[in-house]
């Protein structure tokens, strides 16, 4: 069971956000399941878990020094594909997918999305 209902990022351009999030959240199985024009865009499985939206005081949206965004991958490719569509899309390289030390079999690729925010997409699945 998840400790989480939900993670927000702030965007300071939410349409450059959805289109971003739409194609590099799809390798992960998220789909988006909210758009509320002007304000939040949020993806998930069954429901809104991760949303993209303007700050609601209405000052500039700006990213947290240390704050990881962590999404849970099915395997090692869609990782791969995660970072390959975040880097054409823009996105700045945080840590190219590969083995990574915290855990057996673990396996992450680290971005920095369009705003700044850190995300990784991890597995702890072997190679297939």
């Amino acid at each position: 069971m998840s400790i989480f209902t939900h993670v927000t990022l702030g965007t300071s351009d939410l349409e450059r956000a959805r289109v971003f999030y739409d194609a590099v959240l799809e390798p992960l199985h998220m789909k988006r399941l909210m758009h509320v024009e002007g304000k939040a865009c949020a993806w998930g499985h069954e429901h809104p878990q991760f949303i993209v939206l303007y700050p609601r005081d209405g000052n500039t949206a700006s990213h947290g020094n240390g704050t990881t965004i962590g999404l849970l991958a099915p395997d090692r490719s869609s990782i791969r594909e995660f970072h390959r569509r975040a880097m054409e899309l823009g996105a700045t390289d945080a840590g190219a997918p590969g083995p990574r030390p915290f855990a057996p079999n673990a396996y992450a690729a680290y971005i920095l999305d369009l705003d700044g925010n850190k995300v990784v997409a991890s597995c702890r699945e072997p190679e297939a």
